[in-house]
């Protein structure tokens, strides 16, 4: 099928709008995914790993100072009070000398919480204890003072407990018959003494600083909600400016604060704000000056042209009485007055249209009746196959209606083959008319482009009957119902126009 009367790309039918909101999923996944949350979420994991490595380098640093102090504390008074009693022991000392000396180490002072034990070569040894729960020396420790080197060892025991174990070996002061000074005398004496005071001091100190985290968690969190505040606003303003501009607005301006990179950014907004205000406002008026140029020359031409038309009209009634070449060429002008007529006729109708002042007089009418007297008026009712209801109420405008279908049809009789059909159907809502001709039908390449103004689908004919807006014109007036004109091609052959209008009737009329 050839196509000469083409314009403006086919529109779809207009659909039900979506919900604009998102899914309540991708709202979330949006939500959790802005700049705000994680602004938010990095300050307050920030604030955390800091505060939770002070924590921890507390806690060490502490933990570690409290048992040096507790060490140097139990081998200085361990070594005083060995000072002071050991000279008294004799030597070798038997087991109950062994005993009266752990008890006297540890049931005074700072001892009275320890356990001491005191040996003497390698026997068993002797121990004193206050304790119900007995508490063995580690054997690493027991190994290290065995080879002459005061030494201490922390560990757990009964219901992991902490103590600190401390082994000090006793020497000779001075020189004698037992050994010379500084060498061992055989004697070892081992205090271990329980660390719940410091371990409870540690977690306290644990507690307060994992609460400190928490509150500086949460003083993160509202810096970063108050920072993302601050940097956000001019960022939603951007966002709500762009929008405004989007939907046409074209006089938008951001309040320009500030010299960071936010004002910096606003300032950019606006410069382009402004050039494309003065480029769109530029086309507009180069378009409305074309507009008005093309209906002033328009309505310029129908005075000379109606003049033409009559002259041609009286002469083509003498035409049989003239020369065949005067004859051919009064015809000729006869025919190209008419196409030119039309063709003046629809750009005023089109600039009409364009112009927003083609008023639409709608009127509650018969649609297939309708149908009938602009096919009948023209002369095409024997040339179509007709699928009429007996009746479709209707509320349109007649006249826009019938320039419609006429130019619907007049397409398919012109550039497609018959049987040429025309049907009818409505719903509760929609009025579908469908156009339909046995011709090749159309190239997908050119679907797009059917209903651009003054478009030709075959290039190499350069000249048609019609003005080449007559696809243009039906689309546009199919627009003003609220409808559209789709066009594709038969699964069989032939193209295929399909015309959907709104009833535009309420309930009660329908029924």
């Amino acid at each position: 099928m050839t196509i000469a009367d083409t314009p403006a790309p086919p529109p779809e039918r207009p659909k039900p709008l979506p919900d604009p909101r998102p899914p309540r999923l991708v709202r979330l996944r949006r939500a959790v995914a802005g700049l705000r949350p994680r602004l938010v979420v990095a300050f307050v994991a920030v604030a955390a790993l800091s505060a939770l490595a002070t924590a921890v380098l507390t806690y060490r640093a502490a933990t570690t100072s409290t048992l040096d102090l507790t060490k140097d504390t139990a081998l200085d008074e361990l070594r005083r009070r060995i000072d002071i009693l050991a000279p008294a022991l004799p030597f070798p000392p038997n087991q109950s000398e062994l005993d009266h000396l752990a008890s006297q180490l540890s049931g005074t002072g700072g001892f009275r919480d320890w356990r001491v034990l005191a040996s003497y070569g390698t026997g068993a040894g002797a121990e004193h204890s206050q304790w119900t729960q007995p508490v063995a020396v580690p054997p690493t420790l027991e190994a290290t003072v065995g080879r002459g080197h005061a030494a201490f060892q922390r560990f757990t025991a009964g219901d992991d407990h902490p103590w600190l174990a401390v082994g000090v070996p006793v020497t000779y002061a001075t020189s004698g018959p037992a050994g010379p000074a500084g060498a061992p005398s055989g004697l070892t004496v081992y205090a271990v003494l329980p660390l719940d005071r410091e371990q409870s001091a540690a977690n306290a100190l644990l507690a307060g600083a994992a609460g400190a985290g928490v509150l500086v968690a949460v003083l993160a969190a509202g810096l970063a909600l108050l920072g993302a505040r601050q940097v956000l606003h001019p960022v939603r303003a951007l966002r709500d400016a762009a929008h405004a501009l989007a939907q046409g607005k074209l006089d938008t301006r951001l309040t320009v604060t500030g010299h960071d990179e936010l004002a910096q950014l606003s300032k950019t907004f606006n410069h382009t704000a402004r050039t494309l205000q003065g480029t769109i406002e530029e086309l507009r008026a180069i378009e409305s000056q074309g507009r008005r140029f093309a209906a002033d020359v328009s309505h310029e031409l129908r005075t000379p042209l109606a003049a033409m038309l009559a002259v041609t009209d009286i002469l083509d009634e003498d035409a049989e009485q003239l020369p065949p070449d005067t004859a051919a060429a009064l015809r000729m002008v006869s025919n190209e007055t008419l196409r030119l007529t039309r063709l003046v006729n629809d750009l005023i109708e089109i600039s009409r249209l364009d112009a927003g002042a083609a008023p639409l007089r709608a009127e509650s009418i018969d649609a297939a009746t309708a149908v009938r007297e602009t096919l009948d008026l023209r002369g095409w009712i024997d040339q179509v196959e007709l699928e009429l209801p007996t009746a479709l109420p209707v509320r349109l405008d007649p006249r826009r209606f019938d320039v419609v279908v006429a130019n619907l049809v007049g397409n398919a009789l012109r550039h497609g083959r018959p049987p040429v059909r025309v049907a009818l159907r409505g719903s509760d809502d929609d009025l579908v008319l469908t156009v339909t001709d046995s011709g090749p039908g159309i190239p997908p390449a050119e679907l797009p482009h059917l209903f651009d103004r003054f478009y030709k689908a075959d290039k190499s004919r350069a000249r048609s009957e019609g003005s080449g807006l007559g696809l243009a014109i039906a689309q546009e007036n199919a627009r003003l119902h609220g409808g559209v004109i789709e066009a594709a091609n038969s699964p069989d052959s032939g193209a295929v126009f399909t015309l959907l209008l709104p009833r535009g009737l309420d309930t009660e009329e329908d029924q």
